[in-house]
């Protein structure tokens, strides 16, 4: 039978299980396949698993639950292996990586940081000190018929939004990277300017939390419509390599 896959731990982890459903249609509770001092969370699946809302729930759920009792390292959704002995044959074959990631680690989690913009804040902002900006705009809104002025203004409004998030992203992670051990800038879409992952350790945790709700509250205070948005302590996804 086929088996979903949720997490890598140490073999000597709890593995608090009780209660847990696994992924699919007629899902199987979650269980453990050992191999030496590693062990993957497996549950017994009989379909191809697709991301729906209950089965992101439940990976989400395992993950979570083991994350409480001691360092885990989580596989994204949707990993599955045809049986036990192919889930113990990897263990063994990557066992020095695995250890070595439970080792880097133990007694961390992820959190994770947005940063958004509200549109018309920032562009009253680049017309009130970009000078050329506001000379484009001033002759649009005066009529003068010149396709290429919307074109232009156009133009150099995106340039100048993109450095000016660019900027704010770079002095965003710059005052968060004192406080975790690794970061991940993923790529992000709008309205999101930063997408941006942070291994926090568990002796700096409150004072990352201080300093990023510092960072919130005077990003905020600037009125330039930026929302910053939090979210952990998480497995640490962005961090199992």
């Amino acid at each position: 039978m086929a088996l979903y896959v949720y997490s890598v731990t140490a073999g000597t982890h709890p593995h608090r299980l009780d209660g847990l459903t696994g992924v699919g249609e007629s899902p199987s509770p979650p269980r453990t396949v050992t191999a030496g001092p590693l062990a993957a969370v497996v549950s017994d699946v009989t379909e191809e698993i697709r991301p729906k809302r209950r089965d992101l729930a439940a990976h989400q759920e395992v993950q979570e639950r083991l994350m409480a009792d001691g360092t885990v390292l989580p596989l994204q959704f949707g990993y599955t292996a045809p049986d036990d002995l192919a889930v113990r044959q990897a263990l063994e074959d990557a066992a020095d990586d695995y250890l070595a990631a439970l080792g880097r680690l133990t007694g961390c989690a992820e959190y994770h940081l947005r940063a958004s913009q509200e549109e018309e804040p920032l562009l009253r902002r680049i017309l009130k000190e970009s000078e050329e900006a506001r000379g484009l705009n001033d002759r649009i809104r005066s009529g003068v018929a010149d396709p290429r002025l919307p074109v232009a203004l156009g133009e150099l409004v995106a340039r100048e939004v993109e450095q000016r998030q660019d900027a704010l992203a770079a002095s965003l992670v710059e005052a968060l990277l004192p406080f975790a051990r690794e970061h991940a800038v993923h790529p992000h879409s709008a309205p999101d300017f930063l997408n941006l992952s942070l291994l926090v350790s568990d002796g700096s945790k409150d004072d990352f939390l201080t300093a990023q709700a510092d960072l919130a509250d005077r990003t905020d205070r600037t009125d330039d419509g930026v929302e910053l948005r939090l979210t952990g302590p998480l497995p640490p996804y962005s961090f199992v390599q």
